[in-house]
C-alpha cells in the first residue's frame, strides 16, 4: 500500500461491485490569502465490500461531497485482500506505523468488534466480525487507518505458512485445525470423523 493512499491522478476501474463505505474523518483546512481564507476540505474514507477486501483513501477538494467522492475513488483502487478464518483472523500481530502502534487479535465467535475510531471503521468494512484490537501512541486517523491496513496485509493463515515453509498443515497445527482450514474436505478423507455408515 503506498504510504499517501492513492497516486495524484485517478484511473477509473471497472469493478462496481456492492462495496460499503465509511468517513472516517472529514477536516476543514483554511488558507490564508490576501483577500481573507480560502476553505478546502479532506476527507479520509473507508471502503469495503464486507467479505475480506477492504481499501483507504484521502480526498480533497473546495466541497466536502467532492472530497468524500475523491477518496472514495482512492479507496477502491487501492484495495487490499484480509485472510480470514471462519469471522475472524488467523493469528495475532503487533504494528508501528509511524506514532502508531497497534494489536489486532483474533476471538472466539460471538465476540463481536471489540475496536474503537478509525481503526473499528477498517474492521467492519473488510467484514471481520469477531477480534480484538488496541491501538496505542497516536489517535490520528489517518494514520492509525494506514497502520490496520498494514497489519490486516501482514496476516497470513495456516495454508499459505505451511507452502512457504514447504510443509503440511498437519504438521504445523495438528489435525483438528487442518480440518477446520481444509472446510468440508475432511468428510472425504479418513484422517477426520465422518457421519457416514
Amino acid at each position: 500500500m503506498s504510504r499517501n493512499m492513492g497516486g495524484r491522478y485517478p484511473h477509473s476501474s471497472g469493478e462496481r461491485s456492492e462495496l460499503a463505505d465509511r468517513v472516517v474523518r472529514v477536516n476543514r483546512v483554511a488558507k490564508v490569502v490576501k483577500g481573507g481564507r480560502k476553505f478546502s476540505f479532506s476527507a479520509l474514507i473507508v471502503v469495503g465490500d464486507m467479505n475480506g477486501r477492504v481499501g483507504a483513501g484521502i480526498g480533497k477538494a473546495r466541497e466536502v461531497t467532492e472530497a468524500i467522492r475523491k477518496g472514495m475513488d482512492v479507496a477502491k483502487r487501492n484495495m487490499i485482500t484480509v485472510p480470514m478464518v471462519g469471522t475472524t483472523i488467523p493469528h495475532e500481530v503487533h504494528l508501528k506505523w509511524g506514532a502508531a502502534r497497534i494489536m489486532l487479535k483474533p476471538a472466539a465467535p460471538g465476540t463481536g468488534v471489540i475496536s474503537g475510531g478509525a481503526m473499528r471503521a477498517v474492521i467492519e468494512t473488510a467484514g471481520i466480525k469477531d477480534i480484538l484490537t488496541k491501538s496505542h501512541g497516536t489517535n490520528n486517523p489517518i494514520n492509525t487507518v494506514r497502520a490496520t491496513l498494514a497489519a490486516l496485509q501482514q496476516l497470513k493463515t495456516a495454508p499459505q505458512v505451511a507452502e512457504l515453509r514447504g510443509k503440511e498443515i498437519e504438521q504445523m497445527v495438528g489435525k483438528r485445525l487442518a480440518a477446520a482450514y481444509k472446510g468440508a474436505e475432511p468428510a472425504s478423507t479418513n484422517g477426520g470423523t465422518t457421519t457416514s455408515a
